[in-house]
């Protein structure tokens, strides 16, 4: 054991231990939610440690550091990067404090590290966690910038595996582009569309929401580094701020930019709404695909039948050859959790008080989830359900031929009032629209097939072609 001391006293710390006493007091007042930040937030960790890396290098340069102490951090820093020291930062996701545990955790295990590397043993006489490796910083700037380039990563892989979802949706939709069906509105029968024209509707989408999550995953790059305490610089090295930027840009190879209010950065966190709302829209169109699946795939004898997904697994303990849609099921209830967790940034968001918005644990523990919930049941999703989707052709045309709302064709040529009555007679005769119209005499057989074809009617070019095509024949335009 050893002895570490802080403000408020003196406490034995295990010899095996990289943390130390500020850690050690925050464990007993968290809320033990079995998630640490080392088991479950790796990423954040990294940033925090690359944060510190930057620091070391500018501080050094300023004087702040010597040679040798900023070796030893950066060394400490560099192993964190690379996965060393997990179980050290065992700080509960559920933190108070505006973020203090763990970013005490992380200053602490970087100078006992960096200690051991300089003198063989743990401790701070030569390198301390507020004093070195603090240095030029707060927990007020610190854990910003690393929870927003942890967002940065995050949301470039999911926009990753939502191009990657969108481009497999891409190559269902040409394949289905020939596969007439009834559309349907109000959940009732309408005109057809190809089972193509649906796929295409999902893969724009999914493409537009690749696009949002681009342009926030940038956004995540504006930091405020250098803002300490409450924005205004205390404490800062000479041309930290500067150094501070290039350094990190180098370390991370990405385009960090300094933010330029960093009293607006402190105050205001709707960057982090933003990106929830992000999250939320993005739940939202899987959600309204996965549906769409779910009901298309119902049956095989009772329900919609057509189309087919991918046999996964057996669907029932007592129905044998019962198959269930387990991945459009497991996507919707994502998305539920999506929205639960949007809730809770808002909540965060919106209740900032004064020069510093606290809630910080909770956006993290919010954020992180959702982008890693969403991209990995997208991965899984598109890659197992979607790929393998088939289309039961002949269901979706009889569907498609029988609808009554192909009068909607018969209204264009003759007018409402005709296309009513055909609709009608349909109805009442259990009798489709084409045998209708040829059994009137509105139309001989090979005109009904060429007007009412259902390929055609899905064609806006094709369609209005025949409508003007009629309208001359039968003398109405």
């Amino acid at each position: 054991m050893r002895i570490e001391h802080d403000f408020l006293g003196e406490m034995e710390i295990e010899d095996s231990a990289y943390y130390g006493i500020q850690t050690k007091r925050g464990l007993r007042y968290s809320a033990k939610s079995g998630h640490s930040f080392g088991q479950d937030a790796f990423v954040l960790i990294y940033n925090l440690a690359a944060l510190k890396l930057a620091a070391a290098q500018s501080n050094c340069l300023s004087g702040g550091l010597t040679e040798k102490q900023c070796r030893a951090i950066i060394q400490a820093c560099q192993e964190i990067m690379e996965g060393r020291f997990m179980d050290q930062f065992p700080t509960d996701l559920f933190t108070g404090g505006g973020g203090i545990t763990v970013h005490m955790n992380v200053n602490e295990v970087i100078a006992n590290r960096a200690n051991e590397i300089l003198t063989g043993h743990k401790g701070y006489d030569a390198i301390h966690p507020n004093t070195h490796v603090n240095m030029s910083q707060s927990t007020n700037d610190v854990l910003p910038c690393a929870l927003l380039l942890s967002l940065n990563s995050l949301l470039e892989d999911l926009a990753s595996s939502t191009k990657a979802a969108a481009n497999i949706t891409d190559k269902k939709a040409e394949e289905f582009k020939d596969v007439v069906k009834i559309g349907r509105t109000c959940l009732q029968d309408a005109v057809p569309i190809t089972l193509g024209q649906e796929f295409s509707g999902y893969a724009s989408a999914l493409h537009r929401q690749v696009t949002l999550l681009q342009e926030l995953a940038d956004a995540c790059l504006v930091l405020p580094i250098g803002a300490t305490a409450v924005g205004t610089g205390v404490g800062l090295q000479p041309g930290y701020i500067l150094q501070a930027e290039n350094c990190l840009s180098n370390i991370l190879h990405k385009d960090i930019r300094v933010t330029k209010n960093y009293f607006d950065a402190f105050q205001n966190s709707d960057i982090y709404t933003r990106i929830s709302c992000a999250l939320k829209t993005l739940a939202g169109v899987l959600s309204k695909m996965a549906t769409d699946l779910r009901l298309m795939s119902s049956g095989p004898r009772a329900g919609f039948h057509e189309i087919n997904l991918p046999r996964l697994l057996p669907g029932s303990s007592i129905m044998p050859g019962k198959i269930n849609p387990i991945l459009p099921e497991l996507v919707i209830q994502v998305c539920f959790q999506i929205n639960g967790n949007d809730t809770a940034i808002s909540m965060a968001v919106d209740n900032c008080d004064l020069d510093l918005n606290v809630w910080e644990a909770v956006m993290t523990k919010c954020l992180f989830e959702s982008c890693t919930l969403l991209s990995r049941s997208l991965d899984v999703f598109a890659r197992e359900c979607v790929a393998g989707i088939t289309a039961n052709v002949d269901v979706c045309r009889e569907y498609a031929e029988n609808s009554t709302a192909i009068s909607a064709i018969v209204s264009a040529v003759w007018g409402y009032e005709t296309g009513s009555s055909v609709a009608r007679e349909a109805v009442e005769k259990d009798m489709t629209i084409y045998e209708v119209v040829v059994s009137r005499g509105l139309l001989n057989e090979e005109q009904a097939r060429e007007l009412l074809d259902p390929l055609t009617l899905v064609d806006p070019v094709k369609n209005q072609k025949n409508i003007a095509k009629y309208q001359r024949l039968l003398g109405f335009a």
